[in-house]
């Protein structure tokens, strides 16, 4: 398995901006898709971006989309999640997670992921 560490977490007032990152070791991430997922206290872990190896390929949660962009940077084994103009409802802990990328598109059910990392949290205020 890939172990994962996400960092670039906070404190941020709604309307700012947020950059998460995800640095993987163990293995090479370059046969790997990646994802970013949420949790909030009492609900399920939720879908948030996903991209596949190339980078090319991406998608992202209804609630998040024109406002957040996922990339990766094979090379330096990393993923990373920019948060721009960011609501208070974005308020979770943030997920970064991995597994073998298959023929089709970019995985982005819970169940598809099988390394996880601890988590960051974000907190927006209003």
């Amino acid at each position: 398995q890939v172990q994962l560490v996400e960092s670039g977490g906070g404190l941020v007032q709604a309307g700012g901006s947020l950059g998460l990152s995800c640095a993987a070791s163990g293995r090479t991430v370059s046969r790997y898709d990646m994802g970013w997922f949420r949790q909030v206290p009492g609900k399920e872990r939720e879908f948030v971006a996903a991209v596949k190896p190339s980078g090319g390929s991406t998608d992202y949660a209804d609630s998040v989309k024109g406002r957040f962009t996922i990339s990766r940077d094979n090379a330096k084994n990393t993923v990373y999640l920019q948060m721009n103009s960011l609501k208070p409802e974005d308020t979770a802990v943030y997920y970064c997670a991995a597994r073998l990328t298959l023929l089709g598109g970019v995985a982005t059910k819970l169940s598809a992921y099988d390394s996880w990392g601890q988590g960051t949290q974000v907190t927006v205020s209003s």
